[in-house]
């Protein structure tokens, strides 16, 4: 059975609105980022995913262990970073469609932290909220069935993905399949799906968004227990998708260094090209920006260069 939900004006805005700065992210050719952007973005994802799970790792620690040097914190907060590292670094190897992909992430990312990583839980579950029972569970034996009923819609249904990832990752936090790690797995789970047809959600850190006002996460999750729909999350999380697509082509505009360009120019394996062609692939900077950023990419030692005027050939070294 296809899971319940409705779409009303609002999350049809949404759409357009995400499908157009979508749009603006390839025209930019930020749907990769530089390597250095890369690795801030995927800190921040890491930081604030687990933060909302109650790690106390800063960003600057996070950093550190990314970097392999050793931090000082709970062993427990250092595990956790550790295994989401592990996952995040490999999310080609996951198949988003596929239910056996899902428990592997699972184990990687709660290895050592449970004690069954990768498996289902077998008792039933609740979720406290201060002194209040916020949420229960399905029955255990019941977990097995629902999971496999919603990777058939992943499978099969004809949603856009925007509204599968969101529908997913609501319905498999009301399933809560695992003792541990529902949440993570929640929000890994729509960024793979998400990733499938849109390679900037690779590096997209929009549970940093999330991480701001749990309260507002929370209450989305409730308010569609309550009706028994996914509408309200799915409107949440686009708000959310929308305004982390927002951040980075603001950043990205305003930010990117000549060297930052370069870098992420050399990404896309070119060989040998002409000032036109640099310009192509950053179509939001001036001629005159273009020719100091090769002019500075030659200075440095990273291009070489042949020709003169608008015959002029440039190469990576």
């Amino acid at each position: 059975m296809k899971p319940p939900y409705d779409i009303n004006a609002d999350i049809l805005h949404l759409i357009s609105e995400i499908s157009t700065k979508l749009g603006e992210v390839k025209a930019y050719f930020l749907q990769k980022q530089s390597p250095q952007l890369r690795k801030q973005n995927r800190i921040k994802t890491i930081h604030s995913s687990l933060n909302i799970e109650g790690n106390t790792l800063t960003v600057e620690q996070i950093t550190a262990i990314v970097d392999n040097k050793k931090v000082i914190g709970p062993e427990k907060d250092v595990k956790e970073v550790l295994n989401a590292i592990k996952v995040y670094n490999n999310l080609a190897h996951y198949a988003p469609k596929n239910q056996e992909s899902f428990l592997k992430a699972h184990k990687v990312l709660m290895n050592g932290l449970v004690d069954s990583p990768g498996k289902y839980r077998n008792k039933g579950v609740g979720i406290i909220k201060g002194d209040n029972l916020a949420h229960v569970a399905p029955p255990a034996e019941n977990v097995l069935h629902l999971m496999t009923d919603l990777f058939d819609y992943l499978q099969k249904d004809k949603d856009i993905a925007l509204i599968k990832s969101c529908v997913f990752h609501y319905e498999m936090e009301f399933i809560h399949p695992f003792i541990d790690g529902n949440g993570r797995m929640g929000r890994l789970w729509q960024t793979l799906i998400l990733l499938q047809q849109y390679p900037v959600f690779e590096f997209l850190p929009f549970e940093t968004l999330i991480a701001k006002d749990q309260e507002q996460y929370y209450r989305a999750l409730a308010i569609s227990d309550h009706s028994g729909k996914s509408t309200a999350f799915i409107e949440y999380m686009l708000s959310i998708i929308n305004g982390a697509l927002k951040d980075l082509l603001n950043v990205n505009n305003r930010t990117l260094s000549s060297f930052d360009r370069i870098e992420f120019f050399r990404s896309l394996g070119t060989k040998s090209f002409t000032r036109k062609d640099y310009m192509n692939s950053f179509k939001n900077i001036s001629s005159a920006t273009a020719s100091r950023d090769l002019q500075k990419g030659v200075e440095k030692g990273l291009l070489t260069k042949t020709g003169s005027l608008n015959q002029t050939v440039y190469m990576f070294k």
